[in-house]
């Protein structure tokens, strides 16, 4: 079969993605477009120190902490390894939807993520962009799908990838004091 699994009536996932649910949501927004319009909270609780747990719908919280050499416990990821996990956990999950929706049977998905950070700013020693410098994702996809269409795979989930698209340019943070 090359790779690419023939999608009939029966089969109702692929790659464990759930295709009934997905091609619902795509029909349901084509017939109500404002069905796409979505808003995601988190509330983050201060524990002590530098840890803190986010708590995101009915999950159990997210710890967050900062590693020794940067003042914590190393009790949990700090906030900018979340940040590269949040973009690679997006682009995993958009391989996984196009991969499925293609009909594109994946064996194997790794992403890897590395960002460059200078901490002078976080520090208070300079004042400059506190933030990553770069991110590199280095993407490693194990199919028996032909190149091209691993390829075109590739193009799709970067080119539609919320948490890329959020990074990749300016939007509005606005922090206020409550």
């Amino acid at each position: 079969m090359n790779g690419v699994m023939q999608m009939t009536t029966e089969a109702t996932t692929l790659n464990d993605v759930n295709l009934a649910a997905v091609g619902g949501l795509i029909e349901a927004i084509r017939n109500e477009p404002t069905t796409a319009d979505t808003v995601w909270r988190a509330t983050v609780d201060w524990k002590r120190g530098f840890q803190s747990e986010a708590k995101i719908r009915g999950f159990e919280p997210l710890p967050s902490d900062e590693p020794v050499s940067l003042g914590g416990d190393d009790t949990a990821p700090n906030p900018v390894e979340q940040l590269l996990a949040a973009l690679g956990n997006c682009l995993a999950v958009g391989y996984a939807a196009n991969a499925s929706a293609s009909g594109v049977e994946l064996t194997g998905l790794q992403i890897q993520l590395e960002g460059d950070l200078d901490l002078h700013t976080f520090l208070g020693l300079a004042d400059a962009n506190a933030g990553f410098e770069t991110i590199d994702v280095r993407v490693s996809i194990e199919s028996d799908a032909p190149a091209d269409q691993i390829e075109e795979l590739h193009r799709k989930v970067v080119s539609t990838s919320p948490v890329g698209h959020t990074l990749q340019r300016p939007i509005p943070v606005n922090i206020a004091l409550a």
